[in-house]
């Protein structure tokens, strides 16, 4: 298996209700699709003592959507989260490639932490120079694989695109228009930093 891919993703988070309604984006400068469905199905996979959940990075296996794959993802810089991805190969046990990438965190034997099915609606917002972000509404439910816990709630994410603007006053600016469509619904800041904080009760 080869180096991963690398990518920074510039995303944040809401909490909404279950009944919750999508944003209007009538106020946006961008024209937004009908949405694409995906049935996300994640494992997660830490260390005994959860050294990577304490070092805010996560290690996950995941299958359904565009990006299927082994993912790193490392700590969190303001909105800012490198992820490293792999294809997903045979098997989820954790490949070479991806154990050696996690050596700067750990050394120590991975295994499974949490389990992450989602049902996902991901809708493009397009402005002019291309997509500026992808809105996606999650609803999740979570199984805490060592404790038997099952967790479960709807979020929305939003993910800057290849077209947002590069410089952080100009991604502000973006994200305040996106956040006052977002919060007029009720919709909150998230709670959580992740979810598979959220699935192991953190």
């Amino acid at each position: 298996m080869t180096e991963g891919a690398r990518s920074v993703e510039i995303e944040r988070k809401y909490d909404v209700d279950v009944a919750t309604p999508l944003p209007d984006w009538s106020g946006l400068d961008a024209a937004v699709d009908q949405g694409e469905s995906r049935e996300l199905d994640a494992r997660y996979f830490d260390t005994a003592d959860t050294a990577l959940a304490r070092a805010g990075v996560a290690v996950r296996r995941r299958t359904g959507g565009p990006d299927a794959g082994w993912h790193i993802k490392g700590p969190r810089e303001g909105d800012g989260r490198l992820e490293i991805a792999w294809p997903l190969g045979e098997g989820d046990t954790v490949p070479d490639a991806v154990a050696e990438a996690l050596a700067h965190w750990t050394t120590d034997a991975l295994t499974p932490l949490a389990r992450i099915e989602n049902q996902r609606t991901a809708y493009l917002l397009t402005g002019p120079g291309g997509v500026v972000a992808e809105f996606v509404d999650d609803r999740v439910r979570a199984t805490d694989l060592r404790q038997g816990v099952q967790r479960e709630w709807r979020e929305w994410e939003v993910e800057l695109g290849p077209a947002a603007p590069a410089d952080e006053t100009g991604r502000d600016a973006l994200f305040s228009a996106i956040e006052t469509a977002v919060f007029a619904t009720g919709a909150r800041a998230a709670a959580s930093d992740s979810k598979l904080a959220r699935a192991l009760g953190f």
